[in-house]
Order: structure tokens, then sequence, then C-alpha cells
């Protein structure tokens, strides 16, 4: 793939032609037909066809259900194919569509949204191979850091690369972001991404441990993130790298508040203020719509229940009688039943001359069996003949529909998301920076002596 085609596309920016290209990353909304919230496709990010050295497309495949979104992840390739229990997807048609296109296929239960790739959707759909910030720890940090275009800023704890992604797109196009990562095979990964991604313009990746190295860094950045293990072992070294003549903003990622308590003691060892932790929940509420009833209202409906109950149970009463007495019958008929049956047995053991005589028994019998049945098919009609002449009066009668007033409400969940980490917020003020707490004992001691 050519230079020209990384430079058409990129996670910063939308293109201008709004065409997808061979080559282009693609992000697809998938849907059901049937039930677009109840069915989902996934597709295995660490498969073979995803393998291959070359810049390809990439196309993630969403789906999601009641309780959560699911995605996967694809390399797009000329001639192979996206299969799910929708239908079969051509890669190839994917080509020469725009984006926002909706894309059906071969079965016709299911289609896809070709989209333009974002952070947010990236974040959604990358190979972890870290824990990851989300959308709303992203956002809360990228606001607090006042993070602008031009603006340059330190990254340590490449990770995923899912921070990394947003942090470039809001410094495009002429800001500059350093992230660092110990870890030589994330940062291979990683590097492979941003270039793929066309971000490697603006991502400068290094492997470096900062907690023992530091940065190597002085008078550069506008803003630092740290996401490490030990961010007060680093303090010290993101000091240095501070443009001195401007006000910067540090931003610590911290799942424990012991570390939190480290790092708050370091940062006012080196002078830092405004020293500030949040915690960011997401707390999700289910909309429902349900009827809000006056007091009125309310005592109208009841009245109808009321009346209605009062007039269904002589209903229910005659149906009550009408099954008893159709099962007493059927038990009586059951009995004489086999009373013919041991009339008949008796008959073959019989002499001829008492055949004739056993026979006139059963025949009484039988028609004592018909009498019961004939006797109660009248009455089982007559219940009948009630309950429906009971239900079409009711039907007869003019019924007033209340319509209330419908109020839009919120349901929790039973399961909310819990705590992610905590986030510390600092300000480096070198305009009328204040001596730090070494630097204050050092005066001192200096003055006594």
């Amino acid at each position: 793939m050519s230079d020209i085609m990384v430079e058409k596309q990129s996670f910063a920016r939308y293109k201008s032609n709004n065409t997808i290209e061979e080559g282009d990353l693609v992000v697809t909304y998938l849907v059901s037909y049937r039930s677009s919230l109840e069915n989902s496709a996934h597709y295995n990010p660490l498969s073979q066809s995803n393998t291959h050295t070359n810049r390809l497309p990439v196309v993630t495949v969403y789906g999601c259900n009641k309780n959560r979104e699911t995605m996967g992840m694809v390399r797009v390739r000329k001639g192979e194919y996206f299969n799910c229990k929708f239908g079969s997807y051509k890669h190839a048609d994917m080509i020469g569509l725009e984006y926002g296109t909706k894309l059906g296929s071969n079965t016709g239960r299911g289609f896809l949204y070709l989209l333009h790739p974002t952070p947010e959707l990236w974040t959604l759909v990358l190979p972890h191979r870290t824990q990851i910030l989300y959308i709303a720890d992203i956002s809360f940090v990228m606001n607090f850091l006042n993070l602008k275009p031009g603006m340059s800023m330190i990254e340590s704890g490449t990770g995923s690369g899912s921070f990394s992604h947003s942090i470039a797109r809001t410094l495009a196009p002429t800001g500059h972001l350093y992230t660092f990562e110990y870890h030589q095979e994330r940062v291979n990964a990683a590097k492979k991404e941003f270039e793929e991604h066309g971000l490697s313009d603006m991502v400068t990746l290094q492997c470096r441990d900062v907690c023992k190295d530091g940065f190597d860094m002085e008078n550069k950045v506008d803003a630092i993130f740290l996401d490490l293990p030990a961010p007060w072992e680093a303090v010290a070294s993101a000091k240095k790298a501070f443009k001195h003549n401007k006000i910067g903003k540090i931003c610590t990622f911290s799942p424990c508040i012991e570390q939190i308590s480290r790092t708050v003691t370091a940062l006012n060892e080196q002078g830092f203020v405004d020293i500030q932790m949040f915690e960011c929940l997401i707390r999700f509420n289910e909309i429902r719509v349900i009827p809000m009833w006056t007091i009125e209202e309310a005592m109208e409906k009841q009245r109808a229940v009321e009346k209605k109950r009062k007039r269904d149970k002589p209903q229910a009463a005659s149906k009550r009688n009408g099954k008893r007495q159709e099962r007493q019958t059927n038990e009586d008929a059951e009995e004489e039943s086999s009373k013919d049956k041991i009339a008949k047995l008796e008959t073959l053991v019989d002499d001829s001359n008492d055949s004739s005589a056993a026979a006139t028994p059963i025949s009484t019998s039988g028609s004592e069996v018909e009498q019961p049945s004939a006797t109660s098919t009248p009455v089982i009609a007559s219940e009948a003949t009630m309950s429906s002449a009971t239900t079409a009066a009711a039907e007869a009668e003019p019924r007033e529909r209340i319509n209330p007033k419908n109020v839009v409400v919120t349901r929790l969940p039973a399961e909310q998301r819990g705590h992610t980490s905590y986030l510390m917020f600092a300000t480096f003020t070198p305009a009328f920076q204040q001596p730090s707490l070494r630097e204050k004992k050092a005066a001192e001691a200096a003055v006594v002596n």
C-alpha cells in the first residue's frame, strides 16, 4: 500500500472524499433484521486472518444484546468473507462504498453499517494487551488536563493504546504525544497500530521504564498522564519535562488509595499545587414510560375492577358447576362401562341357555349408561348458554376508557459498573513556583549553619 493511501485516512481526522478505498479502516455496525437488541456476532481477533503482515483495512463487527455490547475485529481482503449467523458479507463489497452505507448480507437476515473509525470505536474493539481506559475516564482526563490541538503531552503506560488514540486525535494536527511503555512486545504491537491508523507522525513511542530511568526530557510538554504502578517515582522527572514558561497539568491513574496517598506526598514535595482526586463512576438508567394516575382516576379504575369482578362472579361459578357436572358424568360413564365389561365376561362363562337371560341385564345396564348421558347433555348446554349470554350482556354494556397521562421514569438495572481507578490532578506553576519541601528544608539548614 502506498504512502498516499495511509495519508488519506487516519483515526485523527475524517477522509475528505468519504469513500472506502482498499487499505482503509472501516468500523461496521452489525444488526439483525429480526432483533438488533437480542442477536450478536463475534469474530475472534486472534484468528489467522489477522496475522497478515501487510497493511490491510481493519473491519470491526459490532452487535449488541440486552445486557452489553459485543464487538469483534476482522481485516478486509478481496476474495474473503465475513460469516456470522445472520449471513455472509463480502469484504470486496465494502470497497467503493461511502461511510455510513448499509450493506446487507446474502441471506437478508442482517446488515452492516460501514462507519468511519474513531478512537471511541477503537476503544471498544482493540485487542487487549493490558487493562485499558474507557470513554468515561478518557473524556474526564482530557477535559481536566485542558488538552487542545497543538499541545505536546507525555503518556506513561501505553498499554493497549486506548488512551493514546484519543490523545492523538485531540492534539492533531500540529500537537505531539510522547508515550512510554516498558514492555517491548507491547511497544512493537502499539507501534504497528499507530502506523496502520495514520498516527505515527504525531506519536513518538519509546520503550523505557520511567520509574527507574525517568523521561529524559526537559522543558518540552504541556501535560503529563501517568498510568503506572508507582507514579510517585516518576513525579520528579515529570516536573523537569514541563515547559518552564507555562502552567502544566499532571494526572495519575491509580486503582488503590494507598498509591494516591504516596503520590500526593511526592507532588507536595515537588511543589505542585491544586491537588485534587476524583472517581468517575457510570450509572446506567433504564428509561420507562408508565401511566400516572390521579387519585380520582385510581379510585375510578379500582371501582371498575370491582364491578367487573362482581359481574363475572356468577359466570365463573357457572363454569365451575359445569366442569364439576362434566367430571361427575365422565366418572359415572366409566363406572357403567366397567360393569358392562364384567357382564360380558360372565356371558362367556355361562352356558347358552343362561346367555340370553344374562343379555337382558346388559341391555338394561346399557340403557342406564345412556340415560345419565342424555340427561347430562342438556345441563351442560344450559350452562354454556348461560355463560355466553352473560358474556354477551357484559360486552353490550358501554365501557368508559380511562386514558392516564404517561410519565417518563428511570430505573436502575440490577448490575452496575463499579470502581475502576482514582484520578488525581495537580498543577505545575513555574511563573510563581513555590519552593518544594525539600528546598525549604535545605534553605532552613543553610540559615542555621
